[in-house]
Parts: structure tokens; sequence; C-alpha cells
């Protein structure tokens, strides 16, 4: 039986909260999948009944993923809605068991190996697309918290709201504002509708010119989002990179993480120095095959939060 059939779905009703819980989850750690760097939209919720909660909007919904051992609850939504959205979304339509074999299976360096045990709980999310691309031209020359401020002004200022009153006891503190709403993200026509003067108030800097070029090109179909979900990776990166301010590493971090591209493996400082640290001269991201993007989340989470 393969780890992603033996996953047991049901839908708990706590008065007008819907919520599913996904038991026998195995390779799933909450904490690891939203502080790698892979999504800007989820923060803890502190007060949790659970072990460990996260919460945030995406899909244009705002939920809370909590983990109790190995067992996964995902509140405000239904099964129906699991099934189609939200079970893919959160990597759990992926057999980890496969994927971490076939990386070692490709590799004997020790440090992937230490890497891969160390990361084990990381899933790569599959995001949105346009709200990939936008967030990792966003993440530029950025740390996290400021990406985090950029893409929340940027969703006030242009997303819908979304209403979070259902969600009482399920919302991240830094999302607690007197309205009781938060904002989703912003399609590319409601960006472009901005124009360069208002991304530039919203602090965007350099980055206004290059979302200003990216919500056109989407909003046109210039990029195709067809041919990023269909293509090989290699075209789809070049594809992207005609993109104003779009090179091959944030072209490779929304291939990964927003159009399920597993084989793509980005390089920003942190795997550049883990890379020369344990590989020989002659190492590619292609030597690590086709999840090679899940080692690449394996050593950043290695080398950037574990060898400090």
């Amino acid at each position: 039986m393969t780890e992603t059939r033996a996953l047991l779905a049901e839908k708990i009703q706590y008065g007008r909260l819907s919520a599913v819980r996904v038991r026998r989850v195995k390779h799933f750690d909450v904490r690891k999948i939203f502080d790698c760097g892979q999504s800007f939209r989820f923060d803890p919720v502190t007060e949790s009944s659970h072990e460990i909660e996260y919460a945030g909007c995406a899909n244009g919904k705002y939920v809370s993923i909590a983990q109790d051992e190995d067992e996964i609850y995902i509140y405000n939504v239904d099964l129906e809605e699991y099934e189609q959205i939200w079970q893919a979304f959160l990597g759990l339509d992926r057999d980890y068991d496969e994927i971490n074999r076939s990386i070692l299976s490709l590799s004997d360096n020790p440090a992937l190996r230490d890497a891969v045990m160390r990361g084990d709980g990381i899933r790569i999310l599959n995001q949105d697309g346009w709200e990939a691309i936008c967030s990792f031209i966003i993440s530029q020359n950025n740390n996290i918290p400021r990406i985090k401020k950029l893409i929340t002004s940027l969703c006030l200022a242009c997303g819908e709201q979304v209403d979070v009153s259902i969600m009482e006891g399920h919302v991240a503190d830094a999302h607690k504002n007197a309205d009781g709403h938060f904002y989703s993200f912003p399609s590319p026509e409601k960006v472009l509708s901005l124009g360069i003067p208002k991304l530039y108030e919203l602090k965007m800097g350099f980055r206004a010119k290059y979302i200003q070029d990216a919500a056109e090109k989407a909003a046109s179909g210039e990029i195709d989002f067809s041919l990023l979900r269909s293509a090989k990776t290699e075209r789809c990166i070049q594809h992207l990179c005609a993109v104003k301010g779009i090179g091959p590493k944030v072209a490779s971090c929304a291939l990964l993480f927003g159009f399920g591209k597993l084989d793509t493996f980005p390089i920003d400082v942190w795997i550049k120095k883990a890379t020369v640290k344990y590989f020989d001269s002659g190492f590619s991201p292609e030597h690590l095959g086709e999840y090679a993007g899940v080692a690449q989340q394996y050593l950043f989470y290695y080398e950037r939060y574990l060898q400090q």
C-alpha cells in the first residue's frame, strides 16, 4: 500500500466551522513546511489546542493547518474541498516514502543523507502559479519578514476581503485585526490596476516595474500558465525569464512551489553554500533526479537552520 492510499480523511464539524482530519500522515511537519521559505502568507497560531498550528490565506480562502503527531487538521474546509484543492496544496497526494528513496538512491553523500533525515516533514506546497511568480519577484534581495510585509501590503491594496469571523481560535496572531477580515492574493488584473506609482508607494522599490511587467504578461496571456504546467522545466524557465526581473533563481522558485516542477533546483546563497561545502566540483542538480527540488528544500533547511 502506498503512503497516499494509507491516509484516512474525514470531515469534522465544530458548530459552523468545518474541518477535515487526515490520519496516518507520515513525512509531514507543519512548522518545517511553513518556515522553510516556500510560502509567505501563513503564520503561527500560538494559542492553539493542537501541538502546532499555522493559518493563512491560499486559493482565496483563509484556512488553518494543525498537527498532532500523525494527524493533520485543516480548518474551514469540507471533505470535497480537501479532495479537490487542499490535498494537493499540502502535497498529501505525493508519496514521500518514494521521493526520499529516490533522492537517496542517486547519491551516497553523507551530508545529503543527513539533510533528508533531519529535513523530513517538509513537503512542497502546490501553490497558485500567479501568486508564486509575484511572491518570488518580491523576494529578490529580501528577507522573509520583509517579504511577508510587502505581500501583505499588496493584498491589502487590491486583494479581496476574506471573512475570518468563523475561524475564532484558529487565526494566526499576525493576522488579527480590528475589522475581522483578511485579504486574498490579488489577481494579475488587480495588481495591474494599481500602476507603478502605487507599487512604489507600497515600498516595492526596484521590484515595482518587475511586478507590473509580470502582471501585464499574466493578464494578457503572454505568460502561458498551461505551458508552465505541462512543458519540461528548462523550457519553463526560459519562458518565465522573458519577464523583466525574472532570472533563473526566481523562475525556479515559482516553478517548484507554484507549478509542481519537483525537478527544479533553485540556487540561492544558502544552496550555493551547501553545494560547495558538501559536494565535489562536478555536482549538478540533475544528479538528484526528478525530485531535485525536494532535495533542495532539505539542503536549504539543513544549511540555513541546522548548521548555524
